[in-house]
């Protein structure tokens, strides 16, 4: 072994274990693991324990889970039961099962990523700093937890792809294309990934005159096996259904400035589930290197550094561009516009940057190479400044990792408070499922986790019919907020109590002293959907006049919340 494989693989070692200790603290730590909330605590993992719970994992698409929305809400709103993460939850506790998930997601992100630079982007196989030290990196950005490999992955199914695409298939590339869609989403990931690989076999046909059945039935097979793994998805899309809440999603109401302000706002920041952590230094880097390039007339050497760049920015104009008001009409005719939410081509994002990391790092090395001289060394200067790069956005990620970014967010044991709501079961002394209950100022997938039936829930799709059943419980409250009315009118995801008073803020901890003091809800219509419990993180001042009783006030140490206790008069 000489030296720079020893040097390749001491870094592989060191990324190994860089990887390890990120993911570490959920073994370490267990529920006292702080995690994400967002798209997380308050719904997905909450999604996993009550679907484990109802024992209807293999259930028909329409059989009904009977703890949310009286049953309202189907097996067909959760995800398939040959997705990894869903088959992890049903394995191991939830906390052990998120690990592992992270694990598998970072580990296979890096290993992708890595190929990928090493064979398609920076292909000078001594350029092995760049491409562990990328990929490493990349490997470590905050991606949204439930999609696992849904963009994580797409540097290893691009890799894949390339090679069948060159005529230099190999059965490991077809076993990645087989593997990854029980790690990933299509409906959150992969169908624009596909889509763009159908465009790019188009592109290639138009311009050499050759079909490449190969690389056309590869992207088939994979698309043939994410239909089948979603075969839910499929047969409810094919089959006749009652409206949904997705049929009037509509959110294409911005005016071009705001289309322009949210373009770039993508464009620097990124979306909140796919964030890449880019705004720091490789942005700025990516860009100072793509003016020199073009300062020094370097366009044609470098064509695909140049075409990342607008790639990248052009994805953030589509996603700015789909919710402009001009698209509206056109959605409220078309139902595919409404329901599916074609913006998503932001999750080729994180690939991109951090390809484009790459590069920039490559024409970097390259540059100071060429300035040898008797007092200068260029390599060794290229090399060290590619090295203090990628520190300095391993340093820069380091406060985004979970453990430090929500150290001030309740841990996972201090969300779903667990002896507390054992203490609220006991006090009411019934079978869960003879009482329905709603939450104000916490999640209702708290209530879920521990096993109430409740009304109110977060969930991506439902009847119709039961959104504006629910409404008219909330209806004066929407009233008197407009803003709250067309979150829940327009969208509808959440469809959960809300309170004027309040706003959008649905995590009031046991030591906020904020109060509800004009509460109006429709209690009638409250009690004829099953409802006779509210719990509530925060006082409600004028409880009678909205024919409710305070039974009891419920604290815990190893709890958040401090839980008001309400029962319908």
């Amino acid at each position: 072994m000489n030296k720079e494989q020893k040097q390749k693989t001491i870094l592989f070692i060191i990324s190994g274990i860089i990887i390890g200790l990120w993911v570490a603290p959920y073994f370490l730590f267990g529920e006292d693991s702080h995690m994400r909330v967002h798209d997380n605590l308050d719904s997905n993992l909450a999604w996993y324990e009550v679907l484990k719970k109802s024992g209807q994992l293999f259930a028909p698409l329409d059989a009904p889970i009977d703890q949310i929305m009286n049953g309202e809400l189907t097996r067909n709103a959760f995800y398939s039961e040959f997705y990894a993460m869903i088959f992890l939850f049903m394995l191991f506790p939830s906390v052990i099962a998120y690990g592992i998930s992270q694990l598998i997601t970072r580990t296979f992100a890096f290993l992708g990523m890595y190929l990928l630079l090493r064979d398609f982007v920076v292909k000078d196989r001594n350029a092995f700093l760049i491409h562990i030290g990328v990929a490493l990196v990349f490997s470590l950005i905050p991606y949204w937890p439930s999609g696992m490999l849904s963009y994580m992955g797409m540097p290893l199914a691009l890799w894949a792809f390339l090679h069948i695409r060159k005529g230099e298939s190999r059965w490991y590339h077809y076993l990645i294309l087989t593997a990854l869609p029980f790690f990933s989403s299509f409906v959150l990931g992969f169908f624009y990934f596909l889509a763009a690989m159908g465009i790019f076999w188009l592109i290639d046909l138009i311009r050499t005159k050759k079909w490449n059945i190969r690389f056309f039935l590869s992207i088939l097979y994979m698309l043939t096996v994410y239909l089948i793994i979603d075969y839910r998805l499929v047969i409810s899309m094919l089959l006749p259904h009652e409206p949904t809440n997705r049929d009037v999603f509509y959110q294409s109401k911005n005016d071009t400035w705001e289309t322009i302000l949210l373009a770039l706002k993508n464009y620097v920041i990124a979306h909140n589930q796919d964030r890449s952590v880019h705004h720091f230094l490789i942005l700025p880097l990516a860009l100072a290197v793509l003016f020199w390039v073009i300062w020094k007339k370097r366009w044609r050497k470098e064509k695909l550094f140049i075409g990342l760049h607008i790639f990248h920015f052009g994805l953030s104009l589509w996603y700015a561009f789909w919710f402009h008001e001009v698209w509206q009409p056109l959605k409220e005719k078309v139902g595919i516009l409404t329901t599916y939410n074609f913006s998503r081509f932001h999750y080729f994002s994180p690939a991109i940057v951090y390809a484009l990391f790459a590069l920039s790092l490559k024409i970097i090395r390259e540059e100071f190479e060429r300035r040898k001289g008797s007092k200068f060394n260029g390599y060794v200067w290229g090399k060290r400044l590619v090295a203090l790069f990628i520190l300095i956005q391993f340093f820069i990620l380091i406060p985004y990792n979970e453990q430090i970014y929500y150290k001030k967010s309740p841990s996972f044991k201090e969300f779903f408070a667990v002896e507390q709501f054992e203490e609220i079961k006991q006090y009411i002394g019934r079978p869960l499922s003879d009482y329905r209950v709603v939450s104000i100022g916490i999640h209702p997938a708290i209530s879920q986790y521990n096993g109430f039936y409740t009304l109110d829930t977060y969930n991506n799709i439902y009847p119709l019919t039961y959104k504006m059943e629910f409404r008219k419980i909330i209806e004066k409250e929407l009233e008197k907020n407009q803003t709250l009315a067309n979150y829940y009118d327009h969208w509808g995801g959440r469809v959960y109590i809300f309170v004027d008073e309040l706003g959008q803020k649905y995590d009031f901890t046991k030591k906020s002293d904020r109060v509800i003091e004009n509460l109006e809800l429709n209690m009638n219509q409250f009690k004829k959907m099953g409802g006779e419990y509210i719990l509530s993180a925060l006082p409600i001042l004028n409880a009678e006049e909205n024919q409710l009783e305070l039974e009891k006030i419920f604290e815990h140490p190893d709890s958040f919340w401090k839980i008001y206790l309400y029962r319908a008069k």
